[in-house]
């Protein structure tokens, strides 16, 4: 039977739960629909779930779809267990998004779409709550595609006109199919949503059953099955205990099969499959063996974690989403806390995002959570675990620090008989990167395994920083040099060297502390507005009105953790209810008060015993200390920075990147004006014309033949920027890095097809969210560069000029944007798509090329034809005007 893998994710409330009762039910899975109200959902099996009415451990229940079995992955909903949901997304072959058609688009809806779309997860939508009084399905899709994206379309609507017409503007092959065939085939469909260009939208209400069936029957139509390679593979993404204490590590088979009694092996550990469970909500049968593509748990196994893979799979990367809240636990009298860690441990083996911390100077617990609701959570899995109640303080901020310039750390660790020195170059990453580690040190110097041992040490713990003791990030670390002896030098020589080598650097380097942001969403009562702003700016965030109707508005904006903590409960005071705040982490920036915090936290980075700053050498048979600002002068290996600043042929490791700014040039702007006269329009290639009819499709997608007309009219060429640099692969690339770097580039390379084609060349770029911008134009070279106005699109812009110029020139657009070449055809402009476009410069170029080789060739010519005398004379000539 073909198995599909899918997920169903929500922001909380939106009835992600009530739908998947509602498929359990209509599959026949279940014969009786559970209610999250009346605390009888399937999937929420937990205790404290049905008490609080929401899904805090990701579950799953398996049902068939006609031929299809689906593993159905139900996950919290709740933005405090995001790290739950996000685990879960890595072993997904589709999602499903659930919207409360009452509320549209939350805040935790757009970071649950940003992760959807990080990990690449093709996604079904499904409108809730439509049933609802007020609810206006074309007032929510409009909304569904400016927040999340143009290609979510309304499938209830299959197999009409406008069904296909919107499918072709999600892509150029659809697009060509409907022009030929005046449909779309399933297949074509299919493989649009596996590549996320299309988003399948379906409406209706699950409490009532609404809308259901027709979702079910989408999802069996529109999926395509994985294929799975034969060798073994599985990703881990849970770890639990069932209720007679047993390990249990959930997993993925992405590859081969799996049986009872299989041997599985990571680097570290080899150990036995005792049992193969399949579970459906709280039960579970157990098989003897499993084909890939299943998703299954299995015992025996004690060394596993969440996010490894086996066999063929890659480990995934960390969690994007992170604790930012510390709490000390507070254990009942007389209980030892190293007797109590252990036992926490296991609970943080299972809920990784509960990381349980040991001061050891305190000789405290700690636990760094997502936000409060997890205390209760916590409180309660520790009292029914464990027998044991315990309580948490008031809680603080987890800070980090990251650092603003490259520098060279070195560790030197050289007591008697052991020896190790390492050199690290630290450098700062960009924002959310995290800590990245590399070696470009030679095998000359440091031996392969030495280097291994380096990094393996880099890795195996949070380093600290020196301002506050938080733990670094945002930083690439990469091994440069480092020094064995041949004798004396022992595994832990280099953990000693490589630990010092960080904190020295760090101690030289221009540290940052770094706090957790909120992203927010506020709705609230227009009136109410002007106090919502200022407590924003208050609390030194950032905001602006997204929408006003009369009634309510909503704002949007940013602001530091620590000061919109509990900000939710003075909106619903001094709303008196009316109003909602939804956060979700942004991610970390620079401290807006870090002297305060420095000060507060009172860090000293020079007394912390298990993070020593100096290095230890050895001189007349004793170990001696060297602090950290001497440690360079008396350093065995040369330091890196300086031999680079020395040598004539720097090392590309400290050179800052700067992206070009232009595409190469065989010859010049000047050469090209030389040149014009032949190659003139000698590239202008046949456009076609539009013009309207009757239908829709013989208005937008059926081209009719060129007439020449007797007036030749100037041509412009307006050229939709950022379309354009995310249609070619190597300016998104470049895009990625450096948008200024990807702008100018295609600004050089327009200009050079500019001087060959002799047309006016306008390149439009939005600048529509910027408040307050005026529309700005800016020559450069032979063209001109146009930034929009505010709450002006290039895609408004480009139509506005199209019309009011198509009787007086010649215009011609290059975009790739369905729905605007649709506008521009019906106003009767030409068009040019992105792959048209670059196909186009690249013949020009060609042209350019080779008539610049004729000209060098014409010129060898001349000097050839010319005798040997009259060449001699134009040489004594030469030699007399050089006297």
């Amino acid at each position: 039977m073909k198995k599909l893998v899918i997920g169903i994710l929500a922001h909380v409330d939106a009835g992600k739960t009530t739908l998947s009762e509602s498929l359990l039910y209509l599959s026949g899975k279940i014969g009786e629909l559970g209610r999250v109200d009346k605390k009888n959902a399937y999937l929420d099996n937990y205790e404290l779930e049905r008490a609080r009415g929401i899904t805090i451990f990701s579950k799953q229940a398996i049902f068939e779809i006609d031929s299809t079995q689906i593993t159905l992955l139900d996950t919290p909903g709740h933005v405090d267990f995001s790290a739950e949901m996000e685990r879960t997304l890595q072993v997904l072959d589709y999602a499903i998004l659930v919207i409360s058609g009452a509320d549209g688009v939350q805040g935790h809806t757009k970071t649950l779409w940003r992760l959807l779309h990080m990990y690449q997860i093709p996604v079904f939508l499904f409108v809730n709550k439509m049933d609802q009084y007020g609810v206006d399905k074309n007032k929510l899709i409009n909304e569904i595609k400016k927040q999340l994206d143009d290609g979510c379309i309304d499938f209830g609507q299959a197999k009409t006109d406008d069904f296909y017409e919107e499918l072709a503007i999600c892509d150029e092959l659809m697009m060509e199919t409907y022009l030929e065939k005046g449909h779309i085939q399933t297949e074509s469909i299919k493989k649009a949503i596996k590549e996320r260009k299309v988003f399948p939208c379906f409406y209706g209400s699950a409490l009532k059953l609404e809308g259901i069936e027709t979702f079910m029957e989408g999802i069996a139509q529109y999926t395509m099955i994985p294929c799975y390679p034969n060798e073994f593979g599985a990703k881990i993404f849970k770890i639990t205990r069932d209720e007679q204490g047993n390990r249990v590590t959930h997993l993925k088979l992405t590859g081969g099969s799996l049986k009872v009694k299989d041997l599985l092996t990571l680097s570290d550990w080899q150990e036995k499959v005792n049992q193969i469970r399949i579970y459906s909500g709280e039960k579970f049968e157990t098989i003897s063996g499993i084909d890939a593509g299943a998703i299954c748990a299995v015992t025996g196994l004690t060394k596993t974690k969440p996010g490894e893979g086996l066999g063929i799979e890659k480990a995934s990367e960390k969690p994007i989403l992170e604790p930012v809240l510390s709490y000390q636990i507070i254990l009942p009298e007389g209980l030892d806390p190293r007797a109590m860690l252990p036992k926490l441990r296991e609970l943080e083996e299972e809920e990784p995002e509960l990381q349980i911390v040991w001061d050891e100077q305190l000789q405290e617990i700690q636990v760094q959570i997502m936000g409060e609701v997890q205390i209760e959570i916590l409180q309660s899995l520790i009292q029914s675990r464990f027998g044991v109640e315990v309580f948490f303080d008031d809680g603080r901020i987890v800070y980090k620090e990251t650092i603003a310039n490259v520098v060279e750390g070195v560790g030197h660790f050289e007591p008697l008989r052991h020896y190790a020195e390492v050199h690290l170059l630290l450098e700062p990453g960009k924002p959310g990167s995290g800590l990245k580690f590399d070696t470009i040190c030679s095998e000359d110097i440091l031996g392969k395994s030495w280097q291994r041992l380096v990094l393996s040490h880099l890795e195996e713990k949070k380093h600290k920083g020196v301002l506050t003791g938080s733990a670094i990030t945002d930083m690439k670390i990469t091994l440069v040099s480092g020094k064995a002896h041949n004798k004396h030098t022992q595994g832990g020589d280099f953990r000693e060297a490589t630990y010092r080598a960080v904190r020295q650097g760090l101690k030289e380097a221009e540290s940052i502390v770094l706090e957790p942001y909120y992203a927010f969403q506020l709705e609230l009562p227009e009136k109410m507005v002007g106090k919502a702003m200022n407590d924003i700016e208050t609390m030194r965030g950032t905001s602006q009105i997204t929408q006003l109707d009369g009634e309510m508005a909503i704002l949007v904006g940013s602001a530091p953790v620590i000061t919109m903590r509990n900000y939710h409960k003075e909106v619903t005071s001094y709303t008196k209810g009316l109003g909602r705040l939804f956060c979700n982490l942004k991610g970390y920036e620079p401290c807006h008060n870090a002297e305060e915090v420095i000060e507060s936290i009172g860090y000293d980075s020079e007394r912390d015993p298990e993070n020593p700053t100096g290095s230890v050498f050895c001189s007349h048979g004793a170990g001696f200390s060297v602090d950290w600002s001497e440690v360079k002068d008396y350093m065995h290996v040369e330091s890196f920075l300086q031999k680079t600043d020395e040598s004539s042929e720097p090392k590309t490791i400290i050179q800052k990147e700067e992206p070009s700014h232009s595409e190469e040039r065989h010859i010049s702007l000047e050469e090209i004006d030389h040149i014009m006269n032949k190659t003139f329009y000698a590239n202008q290639g046949t456009k076609s014309d539009w013009k309207k009819s009757k239908t829709a499709k013989e208005s937008y997608f059926k081209p009719v033949e060129y007439t020449k007309k007797q007036e030749i009219k100037e041509e412009y060429l307006l050229v939709d920027g950022y379309n354009i640099i995310y249609a070619w692969t190597e300016l998104k690339e470049l895009a990625d890095e450096n948008m200024d770097a990807a702008r100018m580039k295609l600004l050089d390379v327009l200009s050079n097809y500019q001087g060959i084609k002799k047309c006016h060349v306008i390149v439009v770029f939005d600048a529509y969210r910027v408040q307050g911008h005026r529309e700005e134009s800016i020559k450069y070279h032979n063209i001109h560069m146009i930034f929009t106005k505010e709450a002006q699109t290039a895609d408004e812009y480009i139509e506005k000029f199209a019309y009011n110029n198509k009787k007086k020139y010649k215009v011609v657009v290059a975009t790739s944007d369905g729905l605007q070449q649709i506008i521009v055809r019906g106003a009767g402009g030409s068009l040019l798509s992105a792959r048209d476009l670059k196909a186009e410069i690249e013949k020009t170029n060609e042209i350019i090329r080779q008539t610049h080789k004729e000209m060098n060739s014409q010129r060898n010519h001349i000097m050839d034809a010319l005798s040997p005398e009259i060449k001699k004379q134009m040489e004594e000539m030469a030699d007399k005007n050089q006297e």
